[in-house]
């Protein structure tokens, strides 16, 4: 019987050290720059007509929304990053479904909570839907996700509506990713960056990255990449979600799926005739396994109800899963590194800010210390290009909404 490593090859998944590194940053380029040319690619590549700048936001104290789940958040966010009167509440469409005048005065409410509190007239609002951007910072809803029965909504221009309703004059929406890569510049102080880098990597993915020729920052949906090389368990995880043939990238390092494509392949090996006769009971006997489930197990907390042999087995099988995944993030963020043509000078990198709970809280690989790692060597070894990844941003997407306020 094969060792599990060649039983994965043989299903099509590559090891992490398998990975042609070289291959998938061209590859990802290609993709990129057709993106942006408006050519067939698997990057939407969305300008957000936003862009850092150097100012000094010291002092200011703007009104942030952050919507982009089952709950919403009001704040007052401060340069230097702090927040104060924050309060979560229940995304009106959640529990059933509303109108629009409904669904409008929640947001306008809670502006009006926060308005005495801030210096700054203009609001930030995080939007983290699918959304089309427009020039003056407003965004026309594309569709609802996570369930927001709110349908009135779709097509509409939400920024343009919430001034109208709350009698505000200016409002500036923009993503989650793109809020994390503003959220950089709360930390700069002094330092100098040369550009930015937003990254989310949580239950899904996404990259956001400032473009030099145009001036501002891109949302490039990279969690939609689809020249990477699948495996069989890949496909079946794939097949099984709620958007087939869709999300590729996403669907084999976010955390959404990790688990998933554990539990593929614990079913593929135990069918192959892999552990033990009671092992294999469990094994079909799993109807789901979180993400979260599969890392702890991996780290060596808990045993999943095998005996030793076993377990030492499926983490065999397992691992795997989630050193390919840091790998793969590593190509993604070394490749809009690259396509930002910053980062020549050492004392300027390229500032890199990274949200999501699958980078910082995976338990089963030092996810962080493979992603520096894989950057040091494909960026900085081999290209003489440099780069930081600035210290965990809290609430990161709320400090970038801010930011796009202020500035």
């Amino acid at each position: 019987m094969k060792i599990p490593e060649e039983f994965l090859e043989d299903h099509g998944f590559t090891l992490a050290a398998h990975i042609d590194r070289s291959r998938l940053i061209a590859l990802f380029d290609a993709e990129m720059r057709a993106g942006l040319a408006g050519e067939p690619s698997s990057l939407a590549m969305i300008k957000t007509y936003i862009a850092p700048t150097r100012t000094n936001l010291a002092g200011k104290k703007a009104v942030v929304l952050d919507a982009g789940g089952t709950n919403f958040r009001g704040a007052i966010v401060s340069i230097p990053p702090a927040i104060s009167h924050k309060e979560n509440r229940p995304m009106p469409g959640v529990e059933r479904e509303v109108g629009e005048d409904e669904f409008y005065a929640s947001f306008a409410n809670e502006i009006a909570r926060l308005k005495p509190y801030a210096n700054t007239a203009k609001v930030g609002w995080c939007f983290s839907y699918p959304a089309a951007t427009t020039p003056d910072l407003d965004a026309r809803l594309i569709k609802w996700t996570k369930n927001i029965k709110a349908p009135a909504i779709v097509g509409q221009y939400v920024g343009s509506e919430l001034k109208r309703r709350a009698g505000i004059g200016e409002i500036a929406v923009i993503n989650d990713t793109v809020a994390t890569l503003l959220a950089a510049k709360a930390l700069e102080g002094d330092r100098l960056y040369s550009s930015y880098i937003g990254f989310i990597l949580g239950t899904g993915t996404n990259t956001a990255y400032v473009d030099k020729d145009l001036g501002m920052i891109v949302n490039a949906e990279s969690g939609a990449f689809d020249k990477v090389d699948r495996s069989e368990f890949d496909r079946a995880v794939d097949e099984k979600s709620g958007n087939p043939g869709q999300q590729f990238l996403e669907k084999m390092i976010a955390g959404a799926y990790l688990g998933s494509i554990g539990l593929e392949i614990l079913r593929a090996a135990a069918k192959a005739g892999y552990f033990s006769a009671r092992a294999r009971g469990l094994i079909s006997g799993l109807r789901a396994l979180s993400t979260k489930e599969l890392g702890d197990f991996c780290a060596g907390d808990g045993d999943m109800g095998f005996a030793p042999d076993d377990a030492r087995l499926a983490r065999r099988f397992t691992l795997p899963v989630f050193e390919r995944a840091a790998v793969l993030a590593a190509v993604e963020l070394a490749a809009f590194v690259i396509l930002s043509g910053e980062g020549i000078e050492a004392d300027e990198p390229v500032a890199i800010c990274i949200d999501g709970s699958t980078y910082y809280k995976t338990q089963a690989v030092d996810f962080a210390g493979i992603v520096k790692r894989e950057l040091d060597n494909m960026l900085v070894r081999r290209r003489n290009v440099h780069y930081r990844i600035v210290p965990k941003v809290e609430d990161a997407p709320m400090i970038g909404a801010a930011i796009a306020a202020m500035i």
